[in-house]
């Protein structure tokens, strides 16, 4: 009897051997064809081309980002897919105004011109401009220290750089970051007339790099007017400052905050063929700031999330779920399409079983990041394997993206493509984010990549300890 039931046991496993391998093989060759057709057949460097070149930089609420709406949706439904829409959306609308002028004054008339540009949400300078002495810091708690007698009525000048020493330079990026965004209100607790920032940059260049900015609650009279500088003029105005402190900054800009203003997030669906009311989401955020075309941030990532769904149509995959991409609007400076499209999609009991950002530059991929339990990361570990012919190996705990994060649930699947980052930052909300610097194959590999983790999660779905 003890024979027989070994016997048993063992056709069992060899059962189950074959039909993994069988399986795994199944796996590798529609992984292939994905990666294949990405690499010779793509649309994701095409159409980045038409949307950072004809369309250009589309910072929310601008004409710009009302074509990118426009466009986007028409080329959705040209893909065929089931449903294409515009969800609406209130965003908010800061224009830069005339370009941004300063320079370092060490004597009357003896000046050196430095470039600058505002964050934004700043308020503009006087019509005059601003002109005073500075104070240097690396730190809130320097601020601190130093009190309002010190700082009242100078211009803070926030110089802490990233830090080289990591190699994950958006961990370096998290360390210094918060100077940029809060440092108007500390400025303003001791009275300071403005504030300039070393730009978010480990290159030492002259491109300044904008981004977001705060004033917190604090009333429109009491703000002060806050430009980033760039690396090379920070450790110019650095220098001169260990020789001089007595030299003053002057800086002019034209922004302007407007009401709120009608957007859209853009969304386009393929509908599951065995659990329609189960979706995996794929997206980027259509806008970007308005002194590049936006190119790795993030058009890069809208394209690719649009070739997801036109990778599985040409591959011949018909997905069980239904897979969703959406645009979103507005992440650069409010978040609004992110937390909409949350929003609604709570208001309508939709079950988000995984959603895949991509917002981190269109380098060579390298793996991903997911925000999930034990039980689901462990399954994603388990197709490592599948991804190794392309060099993907990255698969860690540890985040998704900015626009998913409000459909976190306790039971759900989110994450981010990782793409290599050393270079991302020397484009970054900058005047060198432009489609010259981004690489057709990179770009392909990256669509392809996506497309093979949203292929095997429809496949297999995710381990769910509630029914939902």
């Amino acid at each position: 009897m003890l024979k027989i039931l070994l016997k048993f046991k063992m056709r069992y496993i060899i059962i189950l051997f074959i039909s993994f391998t069988s399986f795994a093989q199944s796996d590798e060759k529609v992984i292939r064809e994905i990666y294949s057709n990405s690499l010779t057949n793509g649309k994701s460097y095409e159409w980045l081309d038409y949307l950072s070149n004809q369309i250009g930089g589309r910072l929310s609420g601008s004409l710009n980002a009302e074509r990118a709406v426009n466009w986007t949706k028409s080329e959705m439904k040209l893909m065929g897919l089931d449903k294409v829409w515009l969800q609406p959306v209130m965003v908010p609308k800061w224009v830069r105004g005339a370009p941004e002028f300063a320079y370092i004054e060490t004597a009357p008339g003896k000046t050196t011109k430095v470039n600058i540009c505002a964050l934004g949400g700043s308020i503009a300078t006087s019509a005059t401009g601003l002109k005073a002495n500075l104070i240097e810091v690396k730190s809130f708690e320097e601020l601190e220290k130093l009190g309002k007698d010190k700082i009242q009525g100078k211009i803070v000048f926030y110089n802490r750089p990233m830090d080289a020493t990591l190699i994950d330079t958006f961990k370096a990026y998290g360390g210094c970051v918060n100077q940029r965004y809060e440092g108007a209100v500390h400025a303003i607790e001791y009275g300071a007339a403005g504030v300039i920032v070393r730009s978010m940059n480990l290159a030492i260049d002259d491109s300044p790099h904008t981004g977001s900015m705060t004033y917190g609650n604090i009333p429109v009279k009491d703000r002060i007017p806050s430009a980033a500088i760039s690396t090379q003029h920070a450790d110019l105005l650095s220098s001169m400052l260990k020789m001089d402190n007595n030299i003053q900054f002057y800086f002019k800009q034209n922004c302007k905050q407007m009401d709120d203003v009608l957007s859209h997030n853009v969304i386009g669906e393929i509908t599951g063929s065995e659990y329609p009311d189960e979706y995996i989401l794929v997206g980027g955020h259509l806008d970007s700031w308005d002194i590049g075309d936006g190119s790795h941030d993030d058009g890069a990532g809208c394209v690719q999330s649009m070739d997801v769904l036109r990778l599985l149509k040409v591959s011949g995959i018909t997905p069980k779920r239904s897979i969703r991409v959406v645009l979103f609007m507005n992440e650069e400076n409010g978040l609004r399409g992110g937390n909409k499209y949350a929003e609604e999609a709570f208001r309508k009991g939709e079950n988000h079983i995984f959603a895949l950002e991509s917002d981190a530059g269109a380098f060579t991929p390298r793996g991903f990041y997911f925000d999930t339990d034990e039980s689901n990361f462990a399954q994603i570990q388990s197709w490592k394997e599948l991804f190794k012919p392309y060099l993907i190996h990255f698969f860690e705990l540890g985040g998704s993206g900015a626009d998913i994060g409000p459909l976190k649930t306790p039971y759900n699947v989110l994450s981010g493509l990782k793409p290599d980052s050393q270079r991302y930052f020397d484009h970054h909300h900058s005047e060198n984010d432009t489609f010259e610097s981004i690489h057709k194959r990179e770009l392909e590999l990256g669509a392809a990549t996506m497309t093979a983790l949203v292929y095997l999660i429809d496949k297999y779905g995710i381990i769910n300890k509630v029914k939902l």
